[in-house]
């Protein structure tokens, strides 16, 4: 075998080289845009419903802490995902990219869908 090759395989893990795409950032960014936007207005109607359950003499506690413990299981799938050994070669726009993919068609869906529901 050659020894080029083993130390490439068997060798420290090395960082691949940065990548001067500028359209996987931009893509990115817009995902990761229409994400957070979804998320916010979820969240929005999550406070609201919290809001009016409390005025009425309801107790909203368990139906923010259940939305809260959702968001945050699902960030750290995320970032556990992120930091996974195959994917942590990856440059960051690629890692981005990948997330935006996995989770913007989630949370824009719910989005759409309460704002339908909502009318």
């Amino acid at each position: 075998m050659n020894s080029g090759t083993y130390a490439r395989l068997y060798g420290p893990a090395q960082p691949a080289p940065r990548s001067g795409h500028r359209g996987l950032l931009v893509a990115a960014c817009v995902l990761w845009a229409l994400t957070l936007g979804s998320l916010a207005w979820i969240t929005l109607l999550v406070g609201l419903a919290a809001l009016w359950g409390a005025a009425a003499g309801a107790d909203a506690g368990p139906f923010v802490v259940r939305y809260v413990a959702l968001v945050a299981g699902a960030a750290a799938a995320l970032t556990a995902l992120t930091l996974a050994p195959g994917i942590r070669r990856l440059s960051w726009p690629t890692r981005l990219f990948l997330t935006g993919v996995l989770v913007c068609p989630v949370t824009t869906g719910c989005a759409l869908w309460s704002w339908a529901y909502i009318g």
